[in-house]
């Protein structure tokens, strides 16, 4: 006997599964994600322009699970000389407005400018990456090695910086200070600090150099501030007479010439030492001061040398000369030196004669 073969029931849980679907694709990612919403804000406004944007969108290089356009560069271009622009004119004005405040010294302006430009950088950068829509996890990899980079390439750049505002916030080297400063060949000169910088302060002499000095420099080497507490500098000036002279009068001939000069201050008043008795001369120092180093102490020395030279002239102080006397050592190697001399001399003397007749 055949069984009947049995019906399939509709509402039984035997019926046939589905056929499975295919596995989701995963679309690379835009790395400025801000360029997208722009390109639709433009393209739901302007049709024709919006086509030429999704058309420079679509030329596009995939790598790995980013995406990256034509379009989105030029986004990328744009957007970082607009906040460059607007970082500079900021920093243009605020240099502008503080310079107009009467009620900082020229330190606090320094510094307050200083303080307002990284600020005003820090939040240009924040505004690009908002702009942007970069994803700041994305960049773990990157940024890791950026800290990495500033930490040994640019640690001295940014020693510099913070020894910069250090030395701004202490007051101890502003600019307008006459410092002593020394070359390459170690000769000592002075000039006065014209700005102080991010990474230097320029230093500018009187023969129109310029030295860049790193800040960090200022901060563990010492420093030789002609200006630091007051201005007033005292020259020395070196005078010789002779032993013959007046002594009196020539110091009071000095103390006049000094007087004469135009930048020598009348308080405290010039002063003359007697320093030492020379060789050839007794040696004098004239101390005068002055309150304008930054003009020069070579030119002040030599209008107090100029007036002492005529005033010397005209009341009879000689200024002398080193005089050497020669002393021979008598011994046979010198009398017959001398004496062939002489027969030299007389011989000649003959022949003039001779001649003569």
């Amino acid at each position: 006997m055949i069984a009947p073969i049995p019906t399939p029931d509709p509402a039984s849980d035997t019926a046939p599964d589905p056929a499975p679907t295919s596995a989701p694709t995963v679309t690379p990612e835009q790395i400025v994600s801000g360029a997208d919403n722009v390109r639709a804000d433009i393209a739901a406004k302007n049709e024709t322009i919006g086509d030429i944007l999704n058309r420079m969108d679509s030329w596009a290089v995939a790598v790995g699970n980013w995406r990256i356009s034509a379009f989105d560069v030029l986004f990328a271009v744009m957007a970082v000389l607009l906040l460059v622009g607007f970082a500079w004119a900021a920093t243009r004005l605020t240099r502008s407005a503080l310079r107009h405040l009467t009620a900082l010294d020229s330190t606090q302006r320094v510094l307050t400018e200083k303080i307002a430009t990284i600020i005003i950088w820090v939040v240009t950068f924040f505004m690009g990456v908002d702009l942007l829509g970069i994803d700041l996890t994305a960049l773990t990899v990157f940024s890791g090695a950026f800290g990495l980079a500033i930490g040994f390439g640019l640690q001295k750049t940014f020693g510099n910086l913070i020894s910069g505002i250090i030395l701004l916030m202490d007051k101890s080297i502003k600019p307008g200070d006459v410092i002593a400063v020394a070359d390459q060949s170690g000769n000592h000169t002075f000039g006065q600090i014209r700005r102080i910088g991010i990474r230097a302060i320029s230093v500018v002499t009187r023969d129109a150099r310029e030295y860049l000095i790193p800040n960090e420099n200022l901060m563990i080497n010492q420093v030789e501030n002609w200006s630091y507490s007051s201005k007033n500098v005292r020259i020395q000036v070196n005078v010789g007479v002779s032993y013959d002279a007046d002594m009196e009068l020539a110091e009071k001939l000095m103390l006049e010439a000094a007087a004469k000069a135009r930048r020598v201050l009348k308080t405290p008043p010039p002063t003359v030492w007697m320093s030492e008795y020379g060789d050839s001369s007794v040696n004098f120092t004239i101390h005068c001061w002055i309150t304008d180093p930054e003009d020069g102490v070579g030119n002040v020395r030599s209008e107090v040398l100029k007036n002492l030279w005529w005033l010397f002239k005209e009341h009879g102080i000689e200024i002398p000369f080193p005089q050497r006397d020669l002393n021979l050592r008598d011994n046979e190697q010198m009398k017959a030196l001398i004496a062939a001399l002489a027969q030299r001399n007389e011989n000649a003397d003959k022949g003039t004669d001779s001649s003569g007749q």
